[in-house]
């Protein structure tokens, strides 16, 4: 049933379902502006994670990479430039970009940007990419509450990262650091970006079938969680459940009736709506591709 390259597609694809999370990282783009223009930032952010227009934040995303860049060329090592330069390049490049070529360079940008910053900004996280695993995992460990934001960004980013170099073996492997990650902060802060963490479990988990060590069982259990810490209004979980589980399972009946609960709601809800306009789009491209698949 499953061909030599089944993993190497299950991971890919991973990847690339993950990056769409990265849509709420477009609005993280606004606090850059926060010292500068006071109220203009909360107001930024808001407007682009409840438009339910993703072509013109995809048009607009740009101009605010310009803008990084402008404000880090004067100050190079400001860890909270170098957070939200990385968040806005890996969502761009993981939402909008379709070249590889360019969708990697950026993912590579952002990562090296989000190691810098956590670097700087957390106490004995310099090297976290080279360091020895049972180090880094002693590291990741040992973080507190207030790291949970920092965590989830550096988990999120290093994934879209793998996502831009995902026929590469060598960065597929690294999802176990992205893993030790977000485990940390559903352990911290189960409720942290709507249960954005066990969205990433329930993935980790469905990567496999069974008989080749996955669990989709426990990642139908994530994915639930999720659903449930959103009050059901995270639509983008509902389509990874579809996608990521029960097409693994080959669960046709689970898969046509969760896309059309997406394609029946309302996807106006506060900071999500964004969110929701892509989820529908995508639970459009899954029931047209269903016939094949099953």
């Amino acid at each position: 049933m499953y061909t030599p390259n089944f993993q190497r597609q299950r991971a890919s694809k991973f990847v690339g379902w993950l990056a769409l999370s990265g849509v709420f990282l477009l609005g993280g783009c606004a606090s850059i502006v926060g010292s500068v223009t006071g109220g203009l930032a909360s107001n930024l952010s808001a407007a682009i994670l409840n438009s339910d227009d993703p072509a013109m934040i995809r048009d607009g995303a740009p101009s605010y990479l310009i803008l990084i860049d402008s404000l880090l060329a004067g100050s190079p090592d400001n860890p909270a430039l170098l957070a939200q330069s990385a968040e806005l390049h890996s969502a761009y490049a993981g939402a909008f970009v379709a070249d590889p070529a360019r969708a990697a360079r950026l993912h590579s940008k952002a990562k090296a940007q989000i190691l810098r910053a956590t670097c700087l900004s957390l106490k004995d996280a310099c090297a976290l990419e080279s360091r020895d695993f049972d180090d880094f995992s002693a590291w990741v460990d040992a973080q507190d509450l207030k790291s949970v934001p920092a965590l989830y960004n550096l988990g999120s980013i290093w994934a879209g990262w793998i996502q831009g170099n995902s026929s590469d073996f060598t960065a597929i492997a690294q999802l176990g650091r992205v893993k030790a990650l977000i485990q940390r902060v559903a352990d911290l802060d189960p409720e942290h970006a709507n249960g954005g963490a066990f969205l990433y479990m329930g993935v980790f988990e469905t990567l496999l079938p069974p008989a080749m060590g996955g669990r989709p069982e426990l990642g139908r259990q994530h994915f639930e969680r999720a659903l449930a810490i959103s009050n059901e209004r995270n639509l983008i979980v509902k389509v990874m459940l579809a996608d990521q589980y029960a097409r693994l399972m080959f669960d046709r009946e689970l898969h046509d009736q969760l896309l059309q609960e997406v394609l029946a709601a309302d996807v106006q809800a506060p900071r999500l709506t964004l969110m929701n306009t892509v989820a529908q789009e995508r639970a459009l491209l899954l029931l047209d591709s269903a016939d094949d698949y099953f």
